[in-house]
């Protein structure tokens, strides 16, 4: 019987411990206050405090018996502290030239004083994204494409100088602020300009062809007059050394001489494909040109 009661304290301790505690909480004895996160205390409508350390914390320490009265009498407001990004898409904007464009919108924010936060605008996200958003149309209105699509950086650091005053007196500060898009919104145009795109491609194209192509005959040109050239010199330069030639041979030995130049002759002779018609070394007569006759012929078996 002693350990079955026993059994049965424990069990209800245990299942009172979450109700206990639950109470000390309500009362205001600890809380637990967690990462970038800040509570903020009110009493009568005033407040008397924050407590944005993280971990377990006791409220009594810091406010006293205060501490009793606010579960009564005040409010706690739990308010994140941590780093907040947005993105606003498609706002609207009419470049100089009357061209509509949307425009996508980042930017961070981060609550520094929580209680400007609660207490100074009712709803300071939706402040913070309203200003962010009329101070990129106001900025980016009017300008012109070519700056519109290639100045976004020092555009949002516009757009952050104009809204950070502002925000700060409502509580936070706000981070970086970055255009990320810029596109246009009417299909027509966006297909005029894919056409335009694509033609202006295919010019650059064929006169880089064309250029490549005029390189490579000038080269070839190039390089036939260096050819041509060259071999015009090389047969300029071989009468003069087959004549010093030909003289050193003559000096030395005119019957080489005489033999070289009868096989130079019937070389020639050879390549203008010529008839050649060949005598008797002993013939004592002139051979009439041309056919011979009946007579001609029989003479010369005989």
């Amino acid at each position: 019987m002693t350990w079955f009661s026993f059994i049965i304290a424990g069990i209800i301790g245990l299942a009172c411990i979450p109700v206990i505690l639950g109470l000390a909480r309500a009362f205001g004895l600890y809380m637990i206050v967690n990462e970038c996160e800040t509570i903020v205390f009110t009493l009568f409508g005033k407040v008397i405090g924050t407590i944005d350390e993280p971990g377990l914390r006791h409220p009594i320490r810091k406010f006293g018996l205060r501490a009793f009265l606010i579960p009564f009498f005040g409010k706690r407001y739990k308010v994140s502290t941590a780093l907040k990004q947005h993105y606003l898409r498609g706002q609207m904007v009419n470049s100089e030239e009357g061209t509509p464009m949307g425009v996508g919108i980042w930017y961070e924010m981060q609550v520094t004083d929580p209680v400007s936060y609660l207490f100074t605008n009712t709803n300071p996200e939706g402040s913070l994204e309203a200003n962010v958003a009329s101070s990129t149309i106001s900025t980016l209105s009017n300008l012109e494409m070519e700056k519109m699509l290639e100045d976004r950086h020092s555009l949002s650091r516009t757009v952050r100088k104009a809204v950070s005053p502002l925000s700060e007196k409502w509580g936070y500060r706000l981070g970086s602020v970055y255009i990320r898009k810029v596109a246009f919104t009417d299909k027509h145009m966006v297909d005029n300009i894919t056409e335009k795109v694509v033609k202006r491609l295919i010019q650059v194209t064929s006169a880089m062809k064309q250029d490549g192509e005029n390189r490579v005959g000038l080269i070839k040109s190039e390089t036939a007059f260096n050819v041509s050239q060259k071999m015009a010199e090389a047969a300029s330069t071989r009468p003069n050394v087959v004549g010093r030639a030909l003289n050193e041979i003559a000096r030395r030995d005119p019957e080489v001489l005489e033999a070289v130049i009868q096989v130079m002759e019937t070389e020639k002779m050879l390549e203008s494909n010529a008839t050649v018609e060949v005598l008797p070394p002993n013939a004592g007569y002139l051979v009439q040109l041309g056919e011979p006759s009946a007579t001609q012929k029989q003479q010369a078996i005989s």
